[in-house]
């Protein structure tokens, strides 16, 4: 059974268990996103879209666009979010070089994205809020279409430096591994529930939360996007906390985060970029948690993480995760470095992605006897936890 959702599905709780508190407090339950998500799956084929077509999604944070990611997922079709800020001229690109067979957005977007996407050739564009009351009224029961590990459950392009975006291509089991992975690594339960402010159009929110909180059974608290004052009214019903460096920082800044308000906080976990020492440190001082800060990326997932159980160390990104090989090599040569010197962190596991979209030559410029090259910098110290920092940009 590789059809991401149906792995997942294999595993929830019963059907009245919270999935999702929303700020309106309302409660979406397990039983809801099955029916909710086979709504979306039955919208997909009726619109069209088949097995391995992708389906472009550029909306704001929303428990329906979590439903048209699952019922991607269970169509056989491709998810492709793409991130609210994207132009027009990026977003003609995107749909140039993935040809989505669908594309979904806001109903304030519609007039400009239409006659985008039909210059383009794009077949069919409808907006989320319609898409989601069509799909309410279809059955709710949906056969999941049959999936192979390597088959492709999304592609996320990459903001690089140089050089055009790149569409990672992630396959079914290169996030089922890792959502798995995840929630023993960081002992994830049914009992928990997030704290969930991040977009969910990159890898961190859409699938190390989302899919994380799915293979545990556990609960989220789903917010629209970052608000202090939201997320201290929320901590005191939450359990663990996944952030950016910025989130922790903001909390840090206001008079009403106190070490009394999260001392049932089991989890707090930063990453998408560096926590500098002194914010944890001060975090510390703070709550009495040491924030788990961990590392990876749009291709890899998750792969790196400071343990659970053990020392989190600042400055540092832990050590290679359940799985996951990681070897520190000459960027030049290849040959592997020993401990202590700096060189490229080169990543091979079940996690890491099938390639970029319709570049194969890039592709195989990437990867190095099995192993695909970061182009972050980084080093093994004499406890074998990894430090991790941005290297020569990648094309």
């Amino acid at each position: 059974m590789s059809n991401l959702y149906s792995r997942l599905a294999a595993g929830f709780p019963d059907p009245a268990t919270p999935f999702a508190h929303l700020p309106d407090g309302s409660i979406v339950t397990y039983g809801d996103v099955a029916r909710r998500s086979a709504g979306f799956a039955h919208m997909l084929r009726a619109l069209g879209v088949g097995v391995g077509d992708r389906v472009a999604v550029q909306a704001n944070k929303s428990i329906d666009m979590l439903m048209l990611y699952l019922g991607a997922l269970r169509a056989g079709a491709v998810f492709l979010p793409l991130n609210t800020a994207y132009t027009a001229g990026e977003l003609d690109y995107f749909m140039r070089d993935a040809e989505p067979a669908l594309f979904v957005c806001d109903p304030a977007t519609l007039p400009s994205i239409e006659p985008l996407a039909k210059a383009v050739g794009v077949p069919r564009v409808e907006t989320l809020e319609s898409l989601a009351g069509q799909a309410a009224g279809q059955p709710s029961g949906f056969d999941d279409a049959v999936r192979e590990d390597g088959d492709l459950a999304a592609i996320l392009y990459t903001s690089g430096t140089t050089g055009r975006s790149k569409g990672a291509m992630l396959s079914h089991d290169n996030l089922g591994s890792n959502a798995f992975m995840l929630k023993d690594a960081w002992a994830f339960t049914g009992d928990d529930v997030l704290l969930h402010a991040l977009p969910i159009f990159h890898t961190h929110g859409l699938f190390v939360g989302t899919n994380t909180v799915l293979a545990a059974g556990a609960a989220m608290i789903f917010l629209p996007k970052f608000d202090a004052q939201a997320m201290l009214a929320a901590l005191p019903r939450a359990t663990c906390m996944m952030g950016v460096p910025t989130f922790y920082i903001r909390l840090l800044d206001d008079p009403g985060f106190t070490g009394d308000l999260v001392r049932h906080i089991r989890l707090f976990v930063s990453g998408s970029a560096p926590l500098s020492a002194d914010i944890h440190r001060e975090f510390s001082e703070r709550t009495g948690h040491a924030i788990l800060e961990r590392y990876g990326m749009t291709e890899t997932n998750m792969t790196i993480s400071n343990p659970y159980a053990g020392d989190r160390i600042a400055g540092t990104v832990g050590m290679p995760m359940p799985g996951v090989s990681i070897r520190i090599a000459d960027p030049d040569t290849g040959a592997a470095l020993p401990q202590g010197d700096v060189g490229v962190i080169e990543i091979a596991g079940p996690n890491v992605f099938q390639g970029y979209w319709r570049m194969p030559e890039k592709t195989a410029a990437e990867f190095r006897d099995g192993y695909f090259i970061s182009g972050d910098l980084g080093l093994v110290d004499e406890r074998g936890y990894i430090s991790a920092s941005s290297g020569a940009p990648r094309t």
